[in-house]
């Protein structure tokens, strides 16, 4: 069976795994290195992988231990990421003379990476069908003229992508300011843009609040909508120290994920030939969109519980650190057990399981992923958590705290870094006082506000610092034609993705290095620096020659696509890129935490950003106090035969890179055009398991539109009454720029409506 792409092997389901990692995902990391760089080239560089000395991953933001790094301190699917960065394969520009942008539409998302490293600047014209070499100088001075003719700077976007480094983030935002605009939308915005939004309010920062240490140390870890077996593998080794040290898990998640059933740590005899760690002590299979009322019900049975004679809060953290309780308190206490248990899908004997143990811990951490930033009340289910954490004094004390887990290698060092539409008077104050320029104070857009703004012509150049912005965002019909009402887009790339296919009147495509490759500039060779999900800033140094001559670093094209804009700037771009070393002395200058960061790097290679929370229970917020925040009961009716969507990742590929078609941990192969659906709807719905059927999305705030994607094969799941999932980024079409969440304008991708259709074309 071929997909509509045509390059798909016959569609294999078998039973979802118990287990994860182990010696299948040894087996599977060596073979992916070795089949795309070789086994010699390709052993180095796991060696290398997350080392002090070495270069960091280009996948997850998952942190290294510190001063303790293990031989091998890499998981399979960072194995993955360094083969696909390092693949020896190479796209030349014989590659785009044969191949029309056109026919490329077509292949898949696999088959386009696939074709391997980009290796020289392309130019789309007007009104042409292939791609064409151009200089780097022409394609630079292209840009500087597109900019220059813009009634202004606001009609420029620069999108950032969470593999850029601190140092090429730092001179992008600078050069974007200096330009004119805070138009910076970044990957942010579409995946914890809602957690930076909730913390912030509560208490006073929008990043976690604990140590690789605590979640070892943590007695009581909460894990909500996240699935760390495939998109954060080196964290099950984390959960398994935890659990040795008589922490309890609690996974609150509408699928039951493997890597949260048990895992077997590949550099232990145990993990290769035993049974290895089980991981959860309590699963809930919650519903779509029903953690808000979930956590209300958590948040209820631990006021209901406490007493003088037996403490269940922390009344000393609540009356000295936080505001707004007893607001907090009524509200909980108002929301009924039939509303809970209705919304949640779980029962108030299994929320009290939950209560059980959180009342054993003097020390619980929640952790969260996607499937909690991404819904219409996500800024509510981040704050709930907070709330409910709160409630026993498990903030800034260790062990305890809040754990948003990032997705890309820098996304959260880039916002550190300045890559924010909506910047703090104090970053800007601090610009002008480094760099002697005024910068704009009027607010920018962020990603759906882009796509919004091209559609209406008020954006008309938009360049992209990585990242695959088509793909990764919702709807992809509508962000196609946004796109190409540009006059240019230019995309800084390491592989081919729909980015560059979809694209305005004339397109740019400038090739980069990897993460992997070194990066010689007049100085010698230069080192960058990260920002993992824990506030550690580390060093990265590429090992490997760069994939083509052609290449630039990202700090390169940005600083000299800066001197042709403003070649009588006061600021020295070329001295920038010449020594990298240079910029972190202004980042010293200008952001908090950051002094004295060259001596830091070179002499430990990594530091610790100070955490005025974690360090001091110190919550710079409004009220200067921890809050507690009452939130509104919401709960979407649906038809009788309408389904909630939520996207999901496989265990086969890292945001939009997509490596193979195969998810081994949830039994399917060969195609990723499948639909997760619960038995008993299946039935009631009149279809079959394995049926091939259409997918109808219906937006409640248009309810005039629909959207459709056709034969996505049927496979009967695990998952609750009503809730379906479907692998992203395939089914975002079916996501409408009009479903946000609350405040935080994040992409509603786990609360899609549906509709389940016999397939229009039902041939097998």
């Amino acid at each position: 069976m071929s997909n509509r792409f045509g390059d798909a092997k016959p569609i294999k389901i078998q039973q979802p795994k118990d287990w994860a990692a182990g010696v299948p995902a040894v087996v599977s990391a060596y073979k992916t290195i070795s089949a795309k760089v070789g086994p010699i080239k390709g052993t180095k560089l796991l060696s290398d992988l997350n080392q002090i000395h070495g270069f960091d991953c280009p996948g997850c933001a998952w942190p290294d231990p510190l001063n303790k790094r293990s031989t091998f301190e890499f998981c399979e699917n960072g194995a993955k990421a360094v083969a696909d960065e390092a693949t020896l394969k190479r796209i030349t520009p014989s590659f785009f003379k044969k191949h029309s942008v056109e026919s490329l539409k077509s292949r898949s998302d696999k088959w386009l990476n696939e074709q391997g490293r980009l290796t020289q600047p392309m130019l789309l014209s007007p009104n042409t069908k292939h791609y064409q070499p151009i200089s780097w100088e022409a394609a630079f001075t292209l840009i500087a003229e597109q900019l220059h003719a813009l009634p202004n700077a606001n009609y420029a976007a620069f999108y950032t992508s969470g593999r850029a480094s601190n140092e090429a983030a730092f001179i992008y935002q600078l050069f974007v300011r200096i330009f004119g605009t805070n138009n910076l939308p970044d990957c942010s915005n579409m995946c914890h843009e809602s957690s930076g939004v909730g913390l912030t309010e509560t208490i006073g920062i929008g990043k976690g609040s604990v140590s690789l240490e605590d979640i070892e140390n943590a007695q009581a870890l909460f894990i909500f909508g996240q699935n760390p077996g495939s998109n954060h593998p080196r964290m099950l080794s984390s959960l398994q120290a935890a659990k040795r040290n008589g922490g309890k898990i609690v996974s609150i998640n509408p699928l039951d994920e493997t890597g949260l059933k048990r895992f077997k740590n590949p550099q232990e005899v145990e993990g290769v030939l035993g049974q290895g760690t089980a991981l959860r002590d309590l699963h809930l299979p919650i519903k779509i969109n029903g953690d808000m009322a979930f956590l209300k019900g958590l948040c209820r049975c631990l006021i209901e519980r406490d007493s003088d004679s037996n403490p269940v809060l922390d009344h000393a953290f609540i009356d000295t650190y936080c505001h707004g309780f007893d607001e907090f308190k009524q509200d909980i206490l108002a929301t009924n057990w039939q509303q809970i248990e209705h919304a949640s899908g779980l029962t108030q004997q299994q929320i009290n399981q939950a209560a059980d143990i959180a009342c054993e811990s003097q020390a619980t951490i929640c952790c969260w992923a996607m499937g909690m930033t991404q819904h219409k009340d996500a800024v509510a289910n981040i704050q709930l958590m907070t709330n409910f954490l709160m409630l026993q004094g498990n903030i800034g004390k260790p062990g305890a705290g809040v754990c948003p887990v990032r997705g890309h290698s820098n996304v959260q060092g880039d916002r550190t870094m300045g890559i924010w539409e909506k910047p703090s008077d104090d970053l800007l104050d601090s610009l002008e006082r480094e760099f002697h320029f005024l910068p704009p104070r009027e607010h920018g857009v962020d990603t759906i506000e882009c796509i919004h703004a091209m559609m209406e012509s008020k954006v008309k150049v938009f360049f992209a610092l990585g990242g695959n912005f088509y793909r990764a965002t919702p709807d992809h019909d509508r962000t196609a034609l946004a796109l190409s009402n540009c006059e240019l887009t230019v995309q800084v790339s390491t592989k081919l993705n729909q980015s560059h296919l979809h694209v305005g009147k004339s397109s740019l495509i400038l090739p980069t290095l990897g993460r992997t490759e070194i990066d010689r500039q007049a100085s010698g060779i230069q080192t960058v620096t990260v920002e993992n999900s824990m506030g550690v800033v580390q060093t990265s140094h590429g090992k490997i020659p760069p994939a083509s001559s052609h290449l630039k670093s990202e700090v390169a094209i940005v600083a000299e696509l800066a001197k042709h804009m403003q070649p009588e700037s006061v600021i020295n771009w070329l001295a920038l890129r010449d020594d990298y070393s240079r910029i972190r002395e202004h980042i010293a200058a200008v952001i908090p935490g950051f002094d004295d960061f060259n001596r830091k790097i070179e002499e430990y290679g990594e530091f610790v950003l100070p955490n005025p929370v974690r360090d001091k229970r110190v919550f710079n917020t409004k009220t200067q106090k921890a809050n507690f925040v009452v939130q509104t009961n919401t709960h979407r009716k649906l038809q009788d035969n309408q389904l909630l969507m939520m996207t999901i990742r496989s265990h086969d590929q890292f945001n939009t890179t997509i490596y193979s078609d195969n998810d081994r941990y949830r039994g399917i192969a060969g195609s990723r055009e499948v639909i997760f659906v619960n038995k008993e709807d299946m039935t009631s719905l009149g279809f079959q398991d394995g049926e091939y059927v259409d997918i109808e999305s219906h937006d409640p705030m248009q309810p005039e539109q629909s959207r459709r994607l056709p034969r996505f094969k049927l496979v009967t799941y695990p998952i609750p009454k009503g809730c379906v999932a479907g692998y992203y980024p395939e089914t975002n079409n079916l996501v409408s720029l009009a479903e946000v969440a609350d405040k935080s304008n994040t992409p509603a991708y786990k609360s899609i409506v549906i509709t389940l259709c016999s397939s229009q074309n039902d041939t097998q």
